[in-house]
């Protein structure tokens, strides 16, 4: 049996990147490998986590070997991991990446691993670039991309971006995002408005994940403004990452309490289905992107989409027949939404094999390819 690695966010943390690995995981397992997760004792210093906590409340996931080993910001600690990893000759270890804090950390235990001579070392990379750039961004990530030797980006978009600190050709794959499909079963919408204690007389857009400047809800909020979509309310469901002001001061300047409805906290896995179940529509008003995991829960509940036209979002929702691509503005979301509720459109059928695409035994056939006649094969 060949022995993977993984390494990066998985249970206590929370979040999508963490739900990532552990789905990833059993996939490989259920193929037939062994697989260790390496996550962490500190992710990030508490001052540096914009939420409220970095931690779920969801038990260990049962069959995963989930080991909490590593401190993001002690580099002895990244030697001594690096050293154990190495030891553990995997074949194949796969540094799930998404940002540049992680890179000394990620880069250094990386290079103890390479020491055993026989590892296959995958970034697989949700964001090179972050949304949001600092100067440390032009400048970490290269002792990371330095030590892999090979790549799996999850858009287009992101192998260019690989490509601006990769100055060696190493071989890189695009495999979409795969979907989501640990979030239960869709409800009935009656039942999933009730659960939410929201009127179902009314149609729903829904705006969902963590709150920051680039997923543009403001954006949204000025498109409920539009007096053609006056009937139609929004969900907003996820935590604020930065201060909630501005969003409040565009839903009292426009009226729009009675319309927007916000469940501004973490929303548990248990939960998710509710949101999803009671909407007609999800939209994504970001301002720039690489891909995201919303689409996916989005897919995986079988809704059509809005997405706006940056980073690799356009590339996973097909105008017109999973929903609509428009530029990150007001009018044009607006517009998208006036557009959907008017058309009668019934966009089921694309959006069931649209999402064919998107299955996890693809991104596994990925890594493989990456790897083929080396380790895993």
């Amino acid at each position: 049996m060949k022995h993977i690695v993984i390494v990066g966010p998985a249970n206590p943390y929370r979040g999508g990147i963490a739900a990532f690995n552990e789905r990833l995981a059993r996939q490989f397992i259920t193929e037939g490998y062994e697989v260790t997760i390496y996550t962490f004792t500190l992710q990030y210093p508490s001052f540096l986590f914009p939420g409220k906590t970095q931690f779920t409340t969801d038990p260990c996931p049962v069959g995963l070997n989930v080991r909490r080993r590593i401190n993001s910001v002690n580099p002895l600690n990244w030697i001594s991991v690096g050293n154990e990893i190495r030891d553990l000759k995997a074949d194949v270890v796969i540094f799930a990446y998404w940002m540049s804090f992680m890179a000394p950390c990620f880069g250094t235990i990386a290079k103890k691993i390479k020491n055993n001579n026989h590892s296959r070392l995958i970034g697989l990379i949700h964001n090179m670039i972050p949304h949001e750039q600092k100067i440390i961004d032009r400048i970490l990530p290269a002792y990371f991309v330095k030590v892999m030797d090979g790549f799996v980006a999850l858009s287009e978009s992101v192998v260019k971006d690989i490509e601006k600190f990769d100055h060696k050709g190493k071989p890189k794959i695009a495999s979409p995002h795969p979907i989501y499909d640990h979030y239960g079963e869709l409800l009935p919408r009656k039942e999933a408005l009730a659960k939410l204690r929201l009127d179902t007389s009314y149609r729903y857009v829904l705006f969902f994940g963590f709150i920051r400047a680039y997923k543009g809800l403001d954006l949204l909020l000025e498109a409920m403004s539009d007096e053609r979509i006056k009937d139609v309310h929004l969900i907003v469901a996820g935590e604020f990452y930065e201060d909630s002001a501005k969003y409040m001061n565009i839903i009292k300047t426009h009226g729009l309490m009675d319309r927007v409805h916000l469940f501004s906290e973490y929303i548990p896995d248990t939960e998710v289905n509710r949101f999803f179940s009671a909407c007609d529509i999800v939209v994504q008003p970001y301002k720039t992107a690489t891909q995201s995991g919303v689409t996916q829960v989005a897919y995986h509940f079988e809704k059509p989409m809005i997405v706006t036209n940056v980073g690799g979002l356009s590339e996973i929702v097909p105008e017109g027949k999973v929903g609509y691509n428009v530029n990150p503005e007001a009018k044009a979301i607006a517009e998208a939404i006036l557009k959907f509720y008017e058309s009668g459109a019934d966009l089921h059928d694309g959006i069931v094999e649209e999402k064919k695409k998107y299955s996890w035994s693809l991104l596994t056939e990925r890594l493989r390819e990456l790897t083929k006649g080396q380790k895993l094969r």
